[in-house]
């Protein structure tokens, strides 16, 4: 039977508005209203299994084409072929004979229905990261997922742990030395370095795409049907299309600087239709890393908190705390980081560390950037008009 290919999210990346509904389209934290960016919207990057069978047949294909022309050559007396030179570190050549044993096509079905993403091994006895997304169905019904890397034949895997709101799922196989591949140091990651992007767009596993760092700290924010994912993300102009969901994005040492998550679509792209604009978004390797080592160790993950209830109705520059207790939520929750550092109701949260906020869903995804007990310079305006500076120190919460 032919699987369809999932549907993608979107999300416009104009629009000023808040956050969607749940099963509402996922977007771009809004970006300054003095600017308008051309509307796109954003696609999660699980492929249908039917992107597994092109891939078979295209390979088939060029195996067939590739022998024809070796025998005419020959038969033509032509020279012998040229042996492809040794690749020099440091380019892709190089970093793509290093990296490819060490990245999965991941196959989830479930109720008949069935996708298939990227992932790569980040511990040599049996540990695959991914994206919640590729394994979301399969997990949820109880399907079958199954990890295959170059050379091996698949493998079942369990769910060690999945966190939606990271967009961040750990997978068990049974094997030992396996390749893990190690994570970037992020401070390390800039605007217009060379980075590459290796998975099974559509299925067609292996698959290796080149490109730069487009920029740094994108807020984008993801959603499918209940769950919201929040990435402060780097964006990419590496090709990267449905299926690429979960892979790595890798520097020319082999570090991956990020895990690929979503592209941009323009309005008009239909889900069955979507690729690569050369707009992707990828989430940082430090929130990946961190993320995965604690559903390893506990099989959950904290998010790091503030202690408020911000007013979603609020329309103006900054996210706002609630002025009074709505629908039973207090504005400052009694105990928390907040309260402590001395945020009142109808404070509105002008900067997080220096970044302007422009939003409620701004600054959470500000505040998951960082890691629970870090600290953060928050800039506030009081209702009075007076604005001062306080350190927060994020409390640990699960969703």
């Amino acid at each position: 039977m032919t699987e369809p290919t999932e549907p993608t999210e979107r999300i416009p990346l104009d629009r000023t508005g808040p956050l969607p509904g749940p099963g509402g389209p996922a977007r771009p934290a809004s970006p300054p209203r003095r600017r308008r960016a051309a509307p796109v919207v954003l696609a999660s990057l699980v492929a249908g299994l039917i992107g597994g069978l092109g891939g078979g047949i295209l390979a088939q294909t060029l195996q067939v084409g590739e022998g024809t022309a070796q025998e005419t050559a020959t038969s033509a007396g032509l020279p012998d072929p040229v042996p492809v030179a040794v690749a020099p570190d440091g380019t892709v050549q190089a970093l793509s004979k290093a990296v490819l044993p060490s990245v999965a096509l991941i196959s989830i079905g479930a109720d008949g229905v069935g996708g298939q993403g990227s992932g790569f091994v980040i511990r040599e006895d049996g540990y695959v990261l991914t994206n919640h997304h590729v394994i979301r169905a399969a997990a949820a019904r109880g399907g079958q997922i199954t990890v295959e890397l170059p050379g091996q034949e698949p493998m079942e895997a369990e769910v060690v742990g999945s966190d939606p709101a990271y967009d961040i799922a750990v997978l068990k196989v049974d094997r030992q030395g396996l390749t893990p591949l190690a994570f970037a140091d992020p401070q390390g990651v800039e605007v217009g370095q060379t980075v590459v992007a290796v998975g099974a767009p559509l299925g067609l596993d292996s698959t290796v795409t080149a490109g730069i760092v487009s920029a740094l700290d994108r807020p984008v924010v993801a959603g499918e049907d209940d769950v919201v994912s929040y990435i402060n993300a780097i964006q990419t102009d590496a090709a990267i299309n449905p299926g690429n969901s979960g892979g790595p994005l890798l520097d020319l040492a082999g570090n991956v600087v990020g895990v690929n998550s979503a592209i941009a679509q323009m309005p008009s792209s239909a889900a069955s239709s979507a690729g690569s604009i050369g707009l992707g978004f990828a989430i940082p390797a430090q929130q990946a890393e961190r993320t995965a080592t604690q559903l390893i160790e506990t099989g959950t993950s904290q998010h790091p908190v503030m202690g408020v209830h911000i007013d979603l109705l609020w329309a103006g520059e900054g996210a706002r705390v609630l002025g009074e207790v709505r629908g039973g939520a207090p504005p400052v929750i009694p105990g928390g980081p907040a309260e402590a550092a001395g945020v009142r109701p109808g404070d509105i949260i002008v900067s997080v560390d220096g970044t302007r906020i422009r939003d409620a869903q701004h600054l959470l995804v500000e505040l998951r950037s960082h890691a629970v007990g870090d600290t953060v310079e928050m800039a506030l305006r009081g209702e009075d008009g007076q604005e001062r500076t306080v350190d927060i120190v994020l409390a640990g919460a699960e969703d």
